[in-house]
């Protein structure tokens, strides 16, 4: 499903973000990407997404090799993955529903089918009764859950997160946490960057380490 072959990412100023990355990652698969701060976890999603290009080997998601996938092409890609940020990237001014129906408007959806994949998520993910709150009246726990509804409102194959529990109590957190898991468990590709070990240990799926944008570790616990 996501494939890295001796990938790696030096930026401008010289900062070498991934050295010779070699990671698979099979599809349905739920795998836990830690390290230290700056070890090129955020780095390695934005590659996904194709926020970044690699400065050397190969990314393949989906059979697809991203070298082959030109600027007007990468709209369609992330229309296929769906992300989770630390930081929800909430629009305050919309209340719940205008928030998770976004990525389906700004891909053309028809207003019916709007409604029913955004109340569909939002039953999933338990905020049902809130669509027409303001974010600003939201828990930080239930603001994450929008911006994870806002995530899988397109049904999307792959899911990233990246540190999605950082903000959030031990409880919340393990919360979060089992609402990924459901999702993989219907068959979405889910990919998690965390550096809350004691958490992430419990679960008992695979653990990817970056080490000063090395590979550390792919094996599971």
């Amino acid at each position: 499903m996501i494939s890295f072959d001796r990938v790696s990412k030096r930026y401008a100023q010289g900062h070498d973000a991934l050295r010779e990355i070699s990671i698979d990652i099979a599809r349905d698969e739920l795998v836990f990407l830690t390290g230290h701060s700056g070890a090129g976890k955020s780095t390695l999603l934005r590659l996904i997404m194709l926020m970044e290009r690699p400065s050397r080997g190969q990314l393949t998601v989906d059979g697809r090799n991203l070298a082959t996938v030109g600027p007007r092409g990468v709209p369609r890609h992330r229309r296929d993955i769906g992300v989770v940020f630390q930081n929800h990237q909430l629009l305050f001014d919309r209340p719940v529903f205008d928030n998770v129906a976004l990525p389906l408007i700004i891909a053309g959806y028809d207003y019916r089918e709007v409604g029913r994949r955004v109340r569909a998520a939002l039953d999933k993910v338990g905020l049902l009764e809130r669509e027409r709150a303001m974010p600003v009246t939201l828990s930080g726990g239930e603001q994450q859950r929008v911006g994870i509804a806002r995530a899988v409102v397109g049904k999307p194959n792959i899911l990233l997160a990246d540190e999605p529990t950082g903000n959030l109590d031990p409880l919340l957190s393990a919360e979060i946490m089992q609402l990924f898991e459901e999702f993989n468990r219907v068959g979405v590709t889910v990919l998690i960057a965390s550096h809350d070990l004691a958490l992430i240990s419990r679960l008992r799926h695979r653990i990817i380490t970056l080490r000063d944008g090395r590979l550390v570790t792919g094996s599971a616990l």
